[in-house]
């Protein structure tokens, strides 16, 4: 049942045309006795009824040659017998339907040309119906360009449909091709910050190593060559990472030299933001822990990333900056009270690597429109013993 549902739904205008093209032969054949019958045999007439529609069968696969034949052999038939074409429905409405489907076509100038042929053929098919050049053949020539111009209007704006379409595809590739864009950006940022971070514990274990070497008993001589390949493999890491960071940094970008920022450096932060315009609060709840260099810097890119939203994206007139020590770990949320999907449309990159960032300490990370109104930005990274 579902099968015929769908060919019902597929194929509905063909089983239409076969069913019209059997209704218009029957015509002819069984009114050969009335009023303007046409003069040709039943058994002549009905057939050539009949194949005035046919071509509409073949519409999908010629969709220009298909509609213009039936008008083509509705004007040659005209010729043999007048009233033939004009004496039933059926071919009357294979006419409009024909008009319509030139109409329709996609390609400009097929459809100029399907207008020339419905017109000219209906002003055949009038003039040798009637027999003179009376007004018949003015009126039904406009009548058939009606479907026509409703082909036209529909295929106009299913292309304009299709255009927005594609308009929309394009950018919402072209957008995901950006946010994959910024995560690499964000990843390699963050390789290289990391860097600076793991160099210096690993330059502090490598410089402890040696320290507690030189000053070992002669006799400990195994403790002497454990710690002195502590140090030779802190050195051969440390250079690993100076490789990797010069693959990763931007020819552009000049040697990192200052120590990475973190929670410390919030505070700063956010007094420049206020020399900005920017009027920020900041509130810190809870006992402060110990946090791993990684997070401490987490938690800064992530302050400064609400605050650039804020002042460039949000037209924020207030903001809040709130950093809540739990037991199990920290949460940092920054809120405005700006123009909430404006931050989400224009500062979606940046909130992309944010999103990164946190992934990589296991946190949760959420972004966009607050209920009542502005902006929030908030992360929750746990503390790992």
């Amino acid at each position: 049942m579902q099968r015929i549902q769908g060919l019902l739904r597929g194929y509905w205008l063909e089983i239409a045309v076969a069913i019209a093209a059997l209704n218009g032969a029957l015509e002819v054949a069984l009114r050969q006795d009335t009023t303007n019958a046409p003069d040709v045999s039943a058994w002549f007439g009905a057939p050539a009824v009949a194949l005035m529609l046919v071509p509409l069968l073949a519409r999908r696969r010629w969709m220009f040659g298909a509609p213009a034949l039936v008008w083509l052999l509705a004007s040659a038939l005209s010729f043999v017998d007048g009233r033939l074409v004009v004496f039933s429905g059926s071919v009357f409405a294979a006419g409009l339907v024909a008009s319509f489907l030139l109409g329709n076509l996609p390609d400009a100038t097929q459809s100029r040309i399907g207008l020339l042929v419905v017109v000219g053929g209906a002003a055949t098919v009038a003039y040798n119906a009637s027999g003179d050049a009376s007004g018949s053949y003015v009126f039904l020539p406009a009548m058939f360009a009606t479907p026509w111009v409703a082909g036209l209007a529909f295929q106009q704006r299913g292309a304009r449909a299709e255009a927005a379409e594609l308009r929309a595809a394009r950018l919402a590739r072209d957008r995901e091709e950006a946010t994959l864009a910024a995560i690499a950006d964000e990843r390699a940022r963050i390789a290289r910050e990391l860097h600076d971070v793991l160099g210096h514990s690993v330059s502090v274990m490598t410089i402890q190593a040696s320290a507690v070497r030189r000053v070992l008993a002669p006799e400990q001589t195994k403790e002497r060559v454990a710690l002195l390949a502590v140090e030779q493999t802190g050195r051969e890491a440390l250079a690993e990472m100076r490789r990797l960071v010069g693959i990763l940094r931007l020819e552009e970008e000049p040697p990192g030299l200052a120590p990475q920022p973190g929670i410390g450096q919030v505070p700063k932060l956010v007094e420049q933001a206020r020399e900005m315009g920017l009027a920020v609060g900041l509130r810190v709840e809870g006992e402060p822990m110990p946090l791993s260099p990684g997070v401490h810097l987490t938690v800064y890119r992530l302050v400064q990333e609400g605050l650039t939203n804020a002042r460039k994206h949000s037209d924020a007139s207030r903001t809040e900056v709130r950093l809540r020590y739990g037991p199990d770990g920290l949460e940092v949320e920054v809120c405005d009270d700006g123009k909430g999907a404006a931050a989400v449309d224009q500062g979606g990159h940046g909130l992309a690597g944010m999103r990164e960032r946190v992934s990589i300490y296991g946190g949760e990370f959420e972004a966009g429109p607050r209920p009542e109104g502005g902006f929030r930005l908030r992360a929750s990274l746990p503390v790992h013993p």
